[in-house]
C-alpha cells in the first residue's frame, strides 16, 4: 500500500460493482484505500458496497460502508454528515454513479430520460452542494486543497454506435458542470474535475449493452475492435485516472477533463 492519499477522507459514491468483476467505483475505493485514504464507501446495493468494504478491510484499509440513493436529497445530506460525523473531515468527493439504457429519441419513454439525468447529472449537484460548505470549512482552517473527481463518458462527446440517448446526454452534462464548480471554488480550496472513460469492459457497460449486440462475445468483440489498442480499458484505468487527480500530484491541475480510452476519441468512428 502506498500513501498518496495518506491522511485524507474520501467520499466515493457508486462504490459497489454493478455485477460480478470490478466496476468503477468499486475498483476507485480500493485504489484509495490502498494509497492511504480512509474510505467512505457509498451504494444503493447495500450487498456491493459491504463486498467493496470487505475488501478493502481485508487489505488492512479503513472503510465505512453507507447505503444512499445519491438522487435523493435527504439520501445526500445524511450521507455526507455521516462521512463528516464518522471520519471528522471530508477531503475527496469522487462521484462515480451511473446509469445506461438503450434508446434513441423515438425509442425512450419520458421515465428513462429523467432517471438518467436525475442519477448522471443531478446527482453530482446534490453532491457536490452538500459536500463543498464542508470543504470551504475546512480549507480555511487548514490550507489544504479539497479535491472533486467526476465521472463523465466520451459518449457524452461523441456518437459511440449505439442509441443512448439519454445516458449521452447526462454525461455531457459532466463537464460544464465540472468546470463550473471548479472555476467558482477555486480561491476556496477547491479543485474540481473529471474523467471520461471510453470503451471499458465493466459490468455497469456490459450489462445494458448485451441487447444491442446479440451475445456477451458478440459484444466484447466489437468494442475491441473499435479501440485503438484492440481491446477495451478496464476498471483499473478509469480508477488509476480518478486518483491522480484525487491526489496533491494534481494540485495544479482544475477544471479539466481526462479522458481515458486509448485514443478512440481521436480516430474517426467506424461501425463494427
Amino acid at each position: 500500500m502506498g500513501q498518496r492519499l495518506g491522511g485524507k477522507v474520501a467520499l466515493v459514491t457508486g462504490a459497489g460493482s454493478a455485477g460480478a468483476g470490478w466496476g468503477n467505483g468499486m475498483a476507485a475505493a480500493v485504489l484509495f484505500a490502498r494509497e492511504g485514504a480512509r474510505v467512505f464507501a457509498v451504494d444503493r446495493d447495500e450487498r456491493a458496497v459491504e463486498r467493496t468494504r470487505a475488501v478493502i478491510e481485508a487489505e488492512g484499509g479503513a472503510c465505512t460502508a453507507f447505503v444512499a440513493d445519491v438522487s435523493s436529497p435527504a439520501a445526500v445530506a445524511a450521507m455526507v454528515e455521516a462521512c463528516v460525523g464518522g471520519f471528522g473531515g471530508l477531503d475527496i468527493l469522487h462521484n462515480n454513479v451511473g446509469v445506461a439504457s438503450l434508446g434513441g429519441l423515438l425509442d425512450i419513454d419520458e421515465h428513462a430520460w429523467d432517471r438518467a439525468l436525475r442519477i448522471n447529472i443531478t446527482s453530482m449537484f446534490l453532491t457536490c452542494r452538500r459536500a463543498i460548505p464542508h470543504m470551504v470549512e475546512a480549507y480555511r482552517r487548514d490550507g489544504r486543497i479539497r479535491s472533486i473527481v467526476n465521472v463523465g463518458a466520451v459518449a457524452g462527446r461523441r456518437w459511440t454506435g449505439v442509441p443512448m440517448l439519454a445516458y449521452a446526454t447526462s454525461k455531457g452534462a459532466v463537464e460544464p458542470f465540472t468546470r463550473s464548480v471548479a472555476l467558482q471554488y477555486a480561491r476556496d480550496g477547491i479543485r474540481c474535475n473529471c474523467v471520461l472513460p471510453g470503451l471499458m469492459n465493466t459490468p455497469f457497460v456490459m450489462e445494458p449493452l448485451k441487447q444491442a449486440y446479440g451475445d456477451v462475445d458478440r459484444l466484447i468483440e466489437a468494442r475491441d475492435e473499435q479501440s485503438p489498442t484492440g481491446e477495451m480499458g478496464t476498471a483499473w484505468d478509469v480508477a488509476h485516472a480518478a486518483l491522480y487527480l484525487a491526489s496533491d500530484e494534481s494540485n495544479f491541475v482544475n477544471a479539466h477533463a481526462l479522458v481515458v480510452d486509448g485514443g478512440q476519441s481521436q480516430q474517426t468512428w467506424r461501425p463494427v
